[in-house]
């Protein structure tokens, strides 16, 4: 074959089978480039040339990179009733990885909370997404009133009457089953909801929330958020103490609100960016579910822009509480 160098023809010499020694090296290793110009660059495992301007890679595109991302939707809101209401359902947790292409933007959405919808039933939370990479389901809203029913949704509202409301496979998990005067606890990322139980009469438990996941702790202390690091938290059901003792469902770990203890200890909702259900109440006692998180992480120094930005542990973490844009 003929060898060009410079623009003149060189030796030529036959076919053969082998290969022809590419320079190599890391990105910081990079030459002072002339056009035309080809290296093999170690750091993003692929063939780069120079365009006269810049290095880019040889194939058509950019360096595509990998990060890992942990979408939380809203939880459900907590039911009401003239009777007890029951918690709601923690926001589905969707973790996972995926590679990225540079200077590609990629919408976030964060969920809201969800509040009361029609027959006192709790309002499903919004869903949360990066972009349609993934895409986790609002929190069922607990059961109260004309509409006893738990909605399903990411993690499943518990059950004032009827059934309680199914987790997304994958994100969370069914709510908590009542009794009459108290009503189940919403299901969370880790665990189902709990049951309600009598304990005398006119004396009952709501279900405890079920528990949130802990398993991303690391990610809740690098970007200070999640709850005592947990998120997505089931929300407690009402109870009722008329003569004697008795409880509020607890908020599950990882931000679901307490149930009310009725008559007089008010209950709570889900804490916000956590994904935490809200708790059940009573009449006017309406207890909203906590808005949802997205946080996208990847190794080493910042490459991407959006949400507020931290680097620590060997990571750089991009945080939304709010939706917005990425950028990668």
């Amino acid at each position: 074959m003929s060898v060009v160098i410079n623009g003149t023809t060189g030796i030529t010499q036959p076919d053969v089978t082998g290969a022809f020694q590419v320079p190599q090296g890391t990105t910081a290793q990079r030459p002072a480039g002339q056009n035309g110009m080809i290296r093999y660059n170690t750091t993003e495992s692929d063939y780069e040339v120079y365009n006269g301007t810049e290095w880019v890679p040889l194939t058509q595109g950019a360096y595509s990179y990998s990060v890992e991302y942990l979408v939380i939707a809203g939880g459900g809101g907590g039911g009401s009733a003239s009777s007890l209401g029951a918690g709601g359902g923690a926001g589905g947790l969707l973790y996972g990885t995926t590679n990225l292409t540079p200077s590609t933007a990629y919408t976030i959405t964060v969920g809201a909370g969800g509040t009361v919808s029609s027959g006192n039933r709790g309002g499903n939370g919004g869903d949360s997404s990066l972009g349609a990479l993934a895409i986790a389901i609002g929190g069922g809203g607990g059961g109260g009133g004309s509409n006893g029913n738990g909605a399903d949704g990411g993690s499943g509202g518990g059950m004032y009457s009827g059934t309680y409301g199914a987790g997304t496979t994958g994100q969370g998990f069914r709510g908590g089953s009542a009794v009459p005067d108290a009503g189940g606890g919403g299901g969370g990322a880790g665990a189902i909801g709990g049951d309600a139980s009598t304990i005398g009469s006119n004396r009952t438990n709501g279900g405890p929330g079920g528990v949130g996941s802990g398993s991303y702790s690391t990610w809740a202390s690098a970007t200070s958020t999640g709850s005592s690091g947990y998120y997505a938290g089931g929300g407690g059901g009402c109870g009722r103490n008329d003569g004697g003792s008795g409880s509020g469902g607890a908020g599950g770990t990882g931000g679901g609100g307490t149930g009310f203890l009725y008559p007089g200890t008010p209950g709570s909702a889900g804490v916000a960016n956590t994904g935490g259900g809200g708790g059940g109440g009573i009449s006017t006692s309406v207890y909203a579910g906590g808005s949802g998180i997205v946080i996208i992480r990847y190794s080493g120094a910042q490459r991407g822009t959006g949400g507020t930005i931290v680097t620590t542990g060997g990571y750089t973490y991009h945080t939304f509480t709010s939706s917005g844009t990425f950028t990668a």
